[in-house]
């Protein structure tokens, strides 16, 4: 397993939650190196930009979107599946959710300011 890294805009998307559903999420947010060598669609996915990789996790809503820097899980956004943003990233395109991120510019400004953002 790896340590997992909050910045601080995925930290506070996820302590808008409450405290048991964040408990509930982070229970089943755990990263190895094995899931990301055999992604499982269902729960993980890769989004590749120009070398840059990026993992998706699922988990019931949410999605966590976060990179492997360090040997630590850097978590860059934690959005649900219903929230305004990651319903723009997947509407409109008739890629798999992951082709449609990988191309979407609104997106990889979303993880960017996340990659920036302070670690707690």
């Amino acid at each position: 397993m790896f340590q997992i890294v909050f910045n601080e805009i995925s930290a506070a998307e996820l302590s808008a939650l409450g405290t048991l559903e964040q408990l509930e999420l982070l229970e089943e947010f755990k990263v190895g190196e094995e899931d990301l060598d055999n992604l499982n669609e269902d729960r993980f996915g890769k989004i590749d930009r120009k070398g840059t990789v990026l993992y998706r996790f699922r988990a019931k809503d949410f999605r966590f979107y976060f990179e492997v820097k360090d040997g630590a899980v850097v978590v860059h956004r934690v959005l649900h599946k219903g929230t305004f943003s990651d319903f723009k990233f997947r509407s409109r395109m008739p890629l798999a959710e992951d082709e449609a991120l990988a191309n979407s510019k609104h997106f990889w400004k979303l993880i960017d300011e996340g990659r920036n953002a302070r670690r707690l």
